[in-house]
């Protein structure tokens, strides 16, 4: 359970809140995204597939294991729902990240477009981003929620809070959905400032020793 968090309906109610955070701010628009947090060891509370996260109920989030396998005892509100299709990928995360806490996977439209175009956000600009997230590291192309796809943030995620999965999203962790949250906006922000950037004849990064 992330720290801030003391029982599981305070887990969901804040999934459902990142949902609407995400939703109202264009990082997803549909069915698109999908969130999950640890509950401890064992279990993760994820999102069900093809659900409007804008709209989501906190009964109807998921309880499933690190195998993907449902752990909870389905309801009227959820036994026709689903995981996530992208839970490899949110697996493969916890795996490999045994102090991620939470895992957030949206679709930033200027962060996806940069993406497409070539333009890497892996070069220091501002240096809020690199306190607050890190370097921002861009997978190659997979097919969403391909076991593909899975492997191909297993390397990054490693070293990164927050990666571009190109042509598709982004990834960002946390302690808890809150803070991959807010991880998520900063790399749409440095996007945003990036693609303005370059219209106006692109700019230097940071010095590495400023980096530093």
């Amino acid at each position: 359970m992330p720290d801030n968090l003391t029982t599981e309906a305070d887990l969901r109610a804040e999934i459902v809140r990142v949902g609407q955070l995400l939703y109202r701010k264009e990082f997803i628009v549909s069915g698109d995204g999908n969130i999950s947090a640890r509950l401890d060891d064992t279990r993760i509370l994820c999102t069900p597939s093809g659900l409007c996260k804008g709209f989501m109920r906190p009964e109807e989030l998921l309880v499933i294991n690190l195998d993907g396998q449902r752990m909870d005892t389905p309801t009227a509100e959820n036994a026709h729902l689903r995981p996530t299709s992208e839970m490899a990928m949110h697996l493969e995360v916890y795996k490999n990240r045994p102090d991620v806490r939470a895992v957030v996977h949206a679709h930033p439209p200027t962060a996806v477009a940069l993406s497409i175009a070539g333009v890497s956000l892996t070069e220091c600009m501002l240096p809020e981003v690199i306190v607050t997230l890190g370097l921002i590291a861009t997978t190659p192309y997979s097919t969403p929620s391909s076991a593909e796809n899975a492997a191909a943030i297993r390397h990054a995620i490693r070293q990164h809070d927050g990666i571009i999965l190109q042509r598709h999203g982004s990834l960002a962790v946390g302690n808890s959905p809150m803070q991959a949250f807010h991880r998520t906006e900063t790399i749409e922000q440095i996007a945003r400032i990036t693609f303005m950037a370059n219209l106006m004849g692109g700019g230097e990064p940071l010095p590495a020793h400023q980096v530093e």
